[in-house]
């Protein structure tokens, strides 16, 4: 059932966003049906609301909007609906309710999302692509053909893992991982008949192998999980595992001395255990010695366990379509761990029982390893080990518009003696168990966000922007932006006599140890870097494929932020924006130094491969 005061109440709150958008219902047009669309396509939204006779404020209100009404309410109900089963290439049936809100006709309307053999939902007039739109973040996109293939693959009962690889043979799987595969799920399944199968036997079983034509190709699955390095290589360059050490607390704060980088290209469960070893084996020890023992223990300032479960999530769960590495990235306070493709749970369900997995076929051999688990549980998991050693809980980060996902450990041992006296200087606040965890996160990672709060606290959306703008209001926190993209920073009275950081990773430490893969850390650029790479370029005059390459090339120098950029491109920031930067975040081209918060004052952008290759030559 529609409550439309609920969400008159959630758009005030928090403007526009992925499932709620506000129109003045004035007539029954474009917009409105671009929307329905957008809500029916959407994989995993699970459809969306409308709410109609409802306008935004052109000045400063609380909330921004007001309910206008719908001129005559049962003739735009009956216009929807009748447009909704006939505009498009399948019926879409709308829910519609009508509730008086300030003395005003406000409809709300469901749009639930279709099935997927129904997708893509497409205007019969408009045909495909331009008919197709697709609901990113508060915006209806018109769909390119890349959506398309991810609305058509939905339709199939094969995963994107099990498809086959045309050039691939059965001389690309590397005997020895088979064999670890074997001898790791016989410490699970000792009774399983599958193990002692003939080699293609068992790469059939595990959705390795298919026949293609006669002929035996192995699969996407099959390659990620058994490839020799040769084939990793040749069909998926870009899928590795990198782990990035970054000195201080901001992704490349000096371009003299930017990051040492280890890169991981092995098959999936020896990757994953690469690279816990390089993260574990990298971070401080504290030492101990139990009261009757003669021997010390070092304890990692991390424990293991959490991070093992978050390496193996990102290498199962990521989008494999996109091309382009899962990075663990070591700040001197935090440790991030960022790979392609969004949850496909939504961040409030983030734990509970049970899992969705985009990756089928790799999911299912990494749980009989045992290295990977397929009941949800991974993520309470990592919460339950983090509280048990009094650290800050994980937070994680799903955002569609970008197709990414991270989750964020700090080495910060949550409210300490040190902790607790800073907080002392704003109890006039009256400051909650939350809002002390929201204050300690903003001054360890300088910005939080609604999504943040909320999984910091274990908290609903509207509690958490309730208590974001009480901070606000004590003029600890400043919003910056608003809408979706709404995010907040510490102010200068917050930040004033920060205590001291223990336990924390020195920033001054060299790199990582050239015996374990480590290599130098790249110089910063030079003026005639940045010259050399835009010498060959006229302003405003040069093809669009020349202008993304030039973008690529000089964020692969050192990030560099949109007005920056403008100013070498000689291109407006809108239009470079628009036409340019955002388009390459969302086709994993480029990536932005902060993913938290997309709109900081401060973000910039970074070349997210270093292959040129992927991009065509103008």
């Amino acid at each position: 059932m529609i409550d439309v005061h609920e969400l008159y109440r959630q758009l005030q709150l928090l403007d526009e966003q992925s499932a709620i958008e506000a129109k003045t219902g004035s007539a029954i047009g474009k917009s409105i049906l671009e929307t329905v669309c957008a809500y029916a396509n959407e994989p995993d939204l699970g459809g969306g609301h409308l709410l109609l006779g409802v306008a935004q404020e052109e000045g400063p209100t609380q909330g921004g909007y007001h309910a206008v009404g719908v001129p005559d309410v049962r003739n735009a109900q009956e216009n929807l609906a009748s447009m909704c089963a006939s505009a498009f290439n399948v019926p879409v049936r709308i829910e519609m309710a009508v509730e008086q809100i300030d003395g005003k006709q406000v409809l709300g309307v469901y749009v639930p999302e279709a099935q997927s053999g129904d997708k893509p939902v497409y205007f019969k007039s408009r045909g495909l692509p331009r008919g197709a739109f697709r609901r990113i973040g508060s915006s209806d996109i018109a769909c390119t053909e890349d959506d398309l293939q991810v609305l058509y693959q939905a339709r199939n009962a094969r995963t994107f893992d099990a498809t086959i690889i045309p050039d691939g043979t059965i001389d690309d799987f590397d005997d020895v991982a088979i064999e670890e595969y074997r001898s790791t799920s016989a410490k699970t399944m000792p009774d399983a008949d599958a193990l002692r199968w003939p080699r293609e036997e068992l790469l059939t079983a595990l959705g390795c192998i298919a026949e293609e034509k006669g002929n035996t190709r192995p699969t996407i699955a099959g390659i990620l999980l058994f490839g020799t390095e040769k084939a990793l290589r040749r069909c998926f360059p870009l899928m590795r595992v990198d782990y990035i050490r970054v000195s201080g607390t901001e992704w490349i704060e000096d371009p003299e001395r930017r990051f040492d980088c280890v890169e991981i290209r092995s098959p999936l469960m020896k990757a994953a255990r690469r690279a816990l070893a390089a993260v574990m084996d990298d971070i401080p020890k504290a030492f101990s010695l139990p009261e009757g023992q003669m021997q010390r223990r070092d304890i990692p300032l991390l424990p293991d366990r959490p991070v093992r479960e978050a390496i193996v999530n990102a290498i199962m769960h990521r989008d494999y379509r996109v091309h382009g590495p899962v990075q663990i990235i070591r700040y001197s306070n935090r440790l991030e761990i960022r790979n392609p493709g969004y949850s496909l749970v939504s961040e409030e369900r983030l734990g509970e029982p049970g899992s969705k997995s985009r990756n089928q076929k790799i999911a299912a051999v990494l749980h009989e390893t045992s290295l990977a688990e397929n009941k949800g549980s991974g993520i309470r998991i990592m919460r339950r080990f983090m509280e048990e050693a009094n650290l800050q809980p994980p937070i994680f980060f799903s955002d569609r518009v970008k197709n990414e996902f991270m989750v964020t450990f700090l080495f910060h041992h949550f409210l300490d003696a040190q902790d607790i006296e800073w907080l002392g200087r704003f109890k006039e606040c009256h400051l909650t168990d939350a809002e002390c965890r929201a204050l300690v996160f903003a001054r360890e990672t300088g910005a939080i966000s609604n999504a943040s709060y909320r999984d910091l606290c274990k908290i609903d959306t509207l509690s958490a922007s309730v208590s974001l703008r009480k901070l606000r209001d004590a003029g600890l926190f400043d919003m910056r932006d608003k809408g979706p993209a709404t995010y907040y920073v510490p102010t200068a009275t917050l930040m004033e006599s920060i205590p001291p950081k223990k336990g924390g990773l020195d920033a001054k430490k060299g790199g990582l140890d050239a015996k374990k893969g480590g290599g130098d850390a790249p110089s910063g650029e030079s003026s005639s870097d940045i010259s050399a790479i835009l010498n060959s370029l006229a302003p405003g005059k040069d093809k669009p494929e020349k202008v993304r390459r030039t973008i690529l090339d000089l964020c692969r120098l050192r990030p560099f932020g949109g007005a920056e950029l403008a100013k070498l491109l000689k291109r407006q920031q809108k239009y470079l924006q628009e036409k340019y930067l955002g388009p390459m975040v969302r086709e994993g081209l480029l990536q932005y130094t902060i993913p938290d918060v997309p709109s900081h004052e401060r973000q910039a952008y970074r070349a997210a491969s270093t292959k040129t290759e992927e991009m065509s030559e103008p």
